[in-house]
């Protein structure tokens, strides 16, 4: 009796295991993250000093904060410059 019920629970495993490894049975082992802030995203048309604002939720899993910091550093920079060839522009023709 207790070879059967053995034999039983190694059966149900294997289909358990084949279930999901075939994808039938889906398993979400990383839930998704749980927000500690509100979203501070970019407005629609976004200026230098609007990036400079922005901030990103933390996790274990996040993101690596010294390559997102470069690329805002970069996209700020970016802006900035935008912002003043228009202000030059529109300065000279005014």
């Amino acid at each position: 009796m207790v070879l059967l019920l053995l034999a039983l629970v190694a059966v149900g495993l294997v289909v358990v295991v084949l279930a999901v490894a075939s994808g039938r049975l889906p398993v979400d082992p990383l839930a998704d993250p749980a927000r500690s802030t509100p979203d501070h995203g970019l407005p629609a048309s976004p200026s230098a000093a609007d990036v400079a604002a922005v901030r990103f939720d933390t996790a274990a899993r996040g993101y690596d904060r010294q390559q997102v910091d470069t690329h805002l550093a970069a996209l700020r920079d970016t802006l900035a410059e935008r912002e003043r060839e228009v202000a030059a522009l529109r300065g000279e023709e005014g």
